[in-house]
């Protein structure tokens, strides 16, 4: 159990009027304990409470847990959880859950009276690890130096003839091959009119002169996420498509600028998002500009117009303005930014200067 972290989390469910909490999420049960495992239908939670006791629930089928906290309670298939983690909370106080326990376990424990209200407390662990710990920074900008060198291979392989799928199956292997361990999503690789579909699915489309070539790709490496987005032209480009490519980039480059300790996550979108609009294109920038990262590659706190809190030091999000116009051009270019104590680190250095592959 990392205690700092706990502590915070106590802290922020104090706030909430919390003094226990129950924790499903796999990931944030790894950000507190070290021990992460993914247990599909089974049940695997974490208790906290004020008093100071943890307690972690985990199937007897899990990797072995004991070094996660001090009180490790196992079960297997043929026992119910439910009266196990109903045995140690506190029946008179309300209990915090997280988002992404199961009603299949909610719901028995409502029915046990493990508690005397159940609350969403996701927000006290969700704003724990929004703020990264200098060694999680540097997890980070790992994860992204990775991304950059992977990027490289991508543009290499833009030719004459091949397809979208051909060019995405192949990138788990360059990114095992740089020490990363999986894809942090499904890798978004666009050629054409398929661009301006967001979340464009590779699929056979094969590549012709004068396509844009858009690719939004992340890797997991040490646990920790990246994730770029770089749009290309191959062989050729028009005046109408360099116009959208360089209004993107000003875009990005625009809301980049102006990331410093105070500044809101709606000001950074609207400074990317005015200068999209002051060009005509507003209505097909159809996305909120960015989304936290870390663990996960989308972490809650998101980088858009109805999110008003200031930015922390710490905090790691992506820039990601694009316009999409169908049946015609899309282009998106991301980076990744942490906070820092006056402005931002940039941790993407993949040139976003307009490029026609040959």
């Amino acid at each position: 159990m990392d205690e700092t972290r706990r502590a915070q989390v106590i802290e922020n469910l104090q706030g909430m009027g919390l003094t226990q909490a129950l924790i499903s999420d796999p990931m944030s049960i790894y950000y507190l304990t070290g021990y992460y495992t993914e247990p599909y239908e089974r049940f695997l939670g974490l208790y906290l409470s004020a008093s100071g006791a943890s307690t972690l629930f985990a199937n007897r089928l899990f990797p072995d847990a004991s070094a996660a906290c001090e009180d490790i309670r196992t079960f297997d298939d043929t026992e119910d959880p439910v009266p196990m983690v109903a045995a140690v909370t506190d029946h008179g106080a309300p209990l915090g859950v997280d988002k992404k326990l199961a009603a299949r376990w909610l719901v028995p424990l409502q029915e046990a009276g493990a508690a005397s209200a159940f609350k969403l407390g996701s927000t006290a662990v969700d704003n724990a690890r929004s703020v990264k710990s200098p060694e999680e920074q540097e997890l980070m900008r790992a994860a992204s130096r990775t991304n950059d060198k992977a990027m490289e291979w991508l543009a290499a392989q833009v030719h004459e003839g091949v397809t979208e799928q051909e060019i995405a199956g192949g990138l788990l292997d360059v990114y095992r091959s740089l020490g990363a361990q999986d894809h942090s999503f499904a890798p978004i690789v666009s050629f054409g009119a398929n661009a301006a579909d967001p979340h464009h699915s590779p699929d056979g489309t094969v590549l012709a002169k004068g396509d844009v070539v858009l690719f939004d790709v992340g890797c997991r490496r040490d646990m920790y996420c990246s994730d770029m987005t770089r749009s290309f032209f191959y062989g050729e480009s028009t005046e109408h498509q360099r116009a959208v490519y360089e209004c993107v980039r000003r875009a990005n480059e625009a809301a980049e600028a102006i990331v410093r300790p105070g500044v809101t996550f709606a000001e950074i979108d609207r400074a990317a998002r005015t200068i999209i609009e002051d060009a005509g294109w507003g209505q097909y920038f159809t996305h909120r500009l960015g989304h936290q990262i870390g663990l996960e590659d989308h972490e809650p706190g998101d980088v858009s117009s109805v999110h008003d809190e200031p930015v922390r030091p710490g905090q790691c999000f992506s820039i990601e303005p694009g316009i999409y116009l169908p049946g015609d051009v899309g282009v998106r270019i991301e980076d990744l930014v942490i906070v820092t104590e006056d402005g931002c680190e940039v941790l993407n250095s993949y040139p976003k200067e307009l490029t026609v592959l040959a």
